[in-house]
């Protein structure tokens, strides 16, 4: 892993960690792209927490969104299309006293990445998932990702797309997470906020963002989702109430809502693995302990 930023010179003692902020290298997205509310939301939500930088580690796969780990000054590391969670699940059982971020895209996530995505929220593995969801393959330059939606124009589907979109929020719900919700890259404080209590969250959680691609996808535009997006705070759901938070996740069409579907409080992996009651693998003794009792075993 690398860090994004320079390493700042020696403080006083009792002065304040630094927190994540942006790092020397500039985002290279298409100007408007929505991925700039969510790189603000979320490094909004972890100066909030102030969690100091090299506490925190920021994990990718491949897309226009994975490179957001580049553009903030704390821990990142970019892995390969699909391979966000295992790498981030990795880096949480090896120092579990990391606050660990995953950010990806619709297609790194629920296409190639999407058997690691059911199998980190059925592990409830104490991390924070953030998708970018613009429904279009954007670095590629535009094809048909698993959300788009049905009918919807694209290179690879010139004819219309013939395959049934899939809905994360319901797919996360049946899968066992325990922080679902959803944001729109449109309104940043409303991500931040949804962003910070998922990261403060014990658990896994997962936000969808609607991250509008102005370049690749003409249909799900800033003004199409700000013409239909609602709060779900705003309109009385319980987020206790999973059968209500699955009827809320099948709502899509003149309607759609945002802010948090669900939230439950439930043992996450880290508390029921006992290598690491000790604490983090990370900061134990190398080596084999309580050998002789092991070895007794097969004498």
């Amino acid at each position: 892993m690398s860090e994004s930023s320079a390493t700042a010179a020696p403080q006083p003692i009792g002065t304040p960690l630094p927190v994540v902020g942006k790092s020397d290298i500039k985002p290279t997205w298409c100007p408007g792209c929505g991925d700039f509310g969510v790189i603000a939301a979320v490094e909004t939500a972890l100066k909030r927490l102030k969690i100091p930088r090299h506490n925190v580690v920021l994990v990718s796969g491949i897309g226009c969104s994975s490179n957001l780990p580049h553009f903030l000054g704390a821990y990142g590391f970019h892995a390969i299309h699909g391979r966000a969670l295992p790498v981030a699940e990795g880096i949480r059982w090896a120092n579990h006293g990391l606050t660990v971020v995953g950010t990806g895209g619709d297609g790194d996530g629920f296409g190639i990445g999407a058997g690691h995505f059911v199998h980190a929220m059925r592990r409830n593995v104490d991390l924070t998932y953030v998708t970018m969801d613009n429904q279009i393959y954007g670095l590629t330059t535009g094809q048909a990702s698993p959300t788009s939606t049905l009918g919807q124009k694209t290179k690879s589907t010139p004819a219309g797309v013939i395959e049934n979109p899939i809905d994360p929020i319901a797919l996360a719900l049946a899968s066992g997470a325990t922080y679902v919700a959803r944001g729109f890259s449109g309104d940043v404080k409303h991500l931040t906020d949804l962003v910070a209590n998922g990261i403060t969250h014990h658990g896994f959680s997962f936000v969808d963002v609607f991250s509008p691609c102005v370049t690749y996808n003409k249909i799900n535009t800033f003004d199409f989702f700000r013409q239909r997006v609602y709060k779900l705070e705003s309109a009385g759901h319980d987020p206790t109430d999973l059968v209500a938070a699955w009827q809320r996740s099948l709502e899509w069409g003149e309607k759609i809502p945002i802010g948090l579907f669900y939230r439950t409080e439930k043992p996450t992996y880290e508390d029921l693995e006992e290598v690491l009651s000790a604490g983090p693998l990370a900061l134990q003794p190398a080596g084999l302990h309580g050998k002789e009792k092991l070895l007794e075993e097969f004498v």
